[in-house]
């Protein structure tokens, strides 16, 4: 085990057109979760573990801005692996910048979309203007090790044992249906006027959790 991952660390990884994209679509479902999960958590002890939420507009659980993060994490640190303080401090400042553009873009060109308000939350120093906190981008820095030190190689050990086919149709059709599923509630619901994942979970009783 420490061989191979000795050779993550050092050695080239090379993969056709196809597995890489595949290895990266992963890449977007695995972490799309991951992010559901941690909000999912995190603001169960939020409200004082007396609620809890359903984060994302999507029917599955998964949020678009971790797998974004996480494909740009990818590409940033990659080959700087080597290097895991470089890493860290990267992941901790692009998802700094990614956070804040992000939160403050929805606020001011999505009808004052607040997803998330770090001036209404529990361990929130350093926030600015609510959009960017110290915990949120420290945790996205270690969340960024588990990343490039745990999760690529992984998927890049699967890559390689496990039948081509195999994995580039799981991959695709995973990617694909989570990805459907963000379009769907994002673009489609609306231009179609067609019944969002919020709208019939709250129906159904569960609990969201909107800012403004």
């Amino acid at each position: 085990m420490k061989k191979k991952y000795s050779n993550y660390i050092n050695k080239e990884h090379i993969f056709d057109k196809p597995t890489f994209i595949a290895i990266i679509c992963l890449v977007i479902v695995i972490c799309g979760v991951f992010g559901f999960l941690y909000e999912f958590i995190f603001y169960y002890l939020n409200s004082g573990m007396t609620q809890v939420y359903w984060r994302g507009g999507n029917f599955l659980p998964w949020i678009n801005i971790y797998a974004t993060g996480a494909v740009m994490i990818f590409f940033l640190t990659y080959k700087i692996r080597k290097k895991p303080l470089c890493v860290f401090f990267i992941s901790f400042i692009s998802t700094g910048i990614l956070e804040y553009i992000s939160g403050w873009g929805m606020d001011k060109f999505g009808g004052g979309v607040r997803c998330w308000d770090y001036n209404q939350e529990i361990l929130n120093f350093g926030n600015i203007n609510g959009y960017v906190c110290l915990r949120s981008v420290l945790f996205f820095g270690f969340s960024s090790l588990l990343l490039i030190y745990v999760i690529v190689p992984i998927l890049f050990y699967l890559a390689r044992k496990i039948n081509k086919k195999i994995f580039l149709s799981v991959s695709y059709t995973l990617c694909f249906i989570f990805l459907f599923d963000e379009f769907y509630n994002l673009l489609f619901a609306r231009i179609f006027s067609l019944p969002r994942a919020s709208a019939i979970y709250k129906k159904l009783g569960f609990n969201y959790l909107y800012f403004k």
